[in-house]
């Protein structure tokens, strides 16, 4: 698996992914830093995916596995949105957490308390930080982690 820059040409998949329209997907790559998680290896060679398949088509296109997006305010990084499996997820985070590390800043992100990846952020040293806003009538709770928190695989 590698992680990259997001691009419009993945607004599609990302969509589909969370179920969004395309066009609020687009505006999300836009507007904020965007990682994507896609077949092969950091310099781009493999091309299997997760089950060991070949995920390039006849177009080479890319099959995103997942993504995380995220932006700054108030000297946190908020992690907006992501998607993928527990382990897709735990490298995406990686980027932001990184990023924290740098500029010596906690890290955010809220999720639905129906979802199943709370246990994945959890597993990731996120605490529960309190509820969050309600999300098309569900209630979520907020997760945080310190930059001083960070393990030394998602700080440096």
């Amino acid at each position: 698996m590698r992680i990259r820059d997001g691009l419009e040409s993945d607004a599609e998949a990302l969509a589909a992914a969370i179920d969004r329209p395309r066009d609020v997907v687009r505006d999300v790559i836009h507007d904020r830093s965007v990682r994507v998680a896609v077949a092969g290896d950091e310099d781009g060679g493999d091309t299997s995916d997760e089950d060991g398949g070949d995920a390039s088509d006849e177009d080479d296109e890319e099959t995103v596995f997942g993504f995380v997006a995220f932006d700054v305010r108030d000297d946190t990084v908020h992690v907006t949105d992501f998607d993928g499996s527990g382990e897709t997820v735990e490298r995406l985070f990686e980027e932001p957490r990184r990023f924290a590390c740098r500029e010596e800043m906690g890290v955010e992100v809220v999720v639905p308390n129906d979802e199943e990846t709370s246990e994945v952020i959890e597993a990731l040293g996120f605490a529960a930080a309190g509820s969050g806003p309600r999300f098309d009538g569900r209630r979520t709770t907020r997760y945080r982690i310190e930059f001083e928190e960070f393990d030394g695989r998602n700080g440096e």
